[in-house]
């Protein structure tokens, strides 16, 4: 999935010689965290509400109130904002951009088309969103997770199982990490089962793996095998 599907592309951004009072107004007026900073149309930097907060932390306790809000409104942007911010191209995968944000403990970054234009901003809020939609957790079905040999057909060994007993699959992931060598952990989420049915999938699916947790989100059952 890439970035361009999932990015906002409303670009709420903040002049480099705008004061903080400004991009504070302007955070709390669209309820976001993070304002890319330009100056001449061109992106120089980014500023995040906890750069905001830290430029005035040091003297807040020690300021009237009216200090406070002079101080806020003579500090430029360009004095605390993060040069040279780190950008993802429009076309990058949203798996690509969740290691960016990882590796360098960033909330979000702008985002770029070929020519070097400002195109969209994606944040971890965005990321949770593909979270949800990849996994199907929306549809409040029955996620089960199995630890399944890594070979071709393992996976349609449980998949068949689940037809036959008339339910749909909405998601299936896979992981590796802290998995013996040669096995893998599968994650499948099915809806439109009969809550009757479910005695006999749960012993079928133990003929032919090793079932590690099922939890129905409908009827808020969890059960760790």
């Amino acid at each position: 999935m890439l970035v361009m599907d999932w990015m906002s592309k409303t670009v709420i951004t903040v002049d480099a010689n705008d004061s903080m009072h400004e991009a504070m107004k302007l955070l709390k007026q669209h309820n976001i965290g993070m304002l890319p900073v330009m100056k001449r149309g061109e992106l120089v930097g980014i500023v995040t509400d906890r750069d905001l907060k830290q430029a005035s932390a040091s003297d807040a306790t020690t300021l009237e109130v009216h200090e406070l809000l002079f101080l806020v409104s003579k500090i430029k942007i360009k004095d605390i904002m993060t040069d040279d911010p780190l950008t993802v191209p429009f076309d990058y995968t949203v798996e690509e951009t969740a290691q960016l944000l990882l590796k360098n403990n960033i909330s979000g970054v702008p985002v770029l088309d070929h020519e070097g234009e400002t195109v969209g901003v994606i944040t971890k809020t965005d990321l949770f969103r593909v979270l949800i939609s990849l996994t199907g957790v929306g549809k409040r079905g029955i996620q089960f997770a199995f630890q399944l040999e890594d070979r071709p057909g393992s996976i349609k060994e449980i998949a068949d199982i689940i037809r036959k007993r008339g339910a749909r699959m909405v998601s299936i992931l896979t992981a590796y990490k802290g998995v013996p060598k040669g096995l893998r952990r599968v994650y499948i989420r099915i809806y439109g089962l009969d809550r009757v049915k479910l005695p006999q999938l749960e012993e079928e699916f133990m003929k032919k793996a090793t079932l590690l947790y099922m939890v129905d989100h409908r009827e808020n059952v969890r059960k760790i095998y």
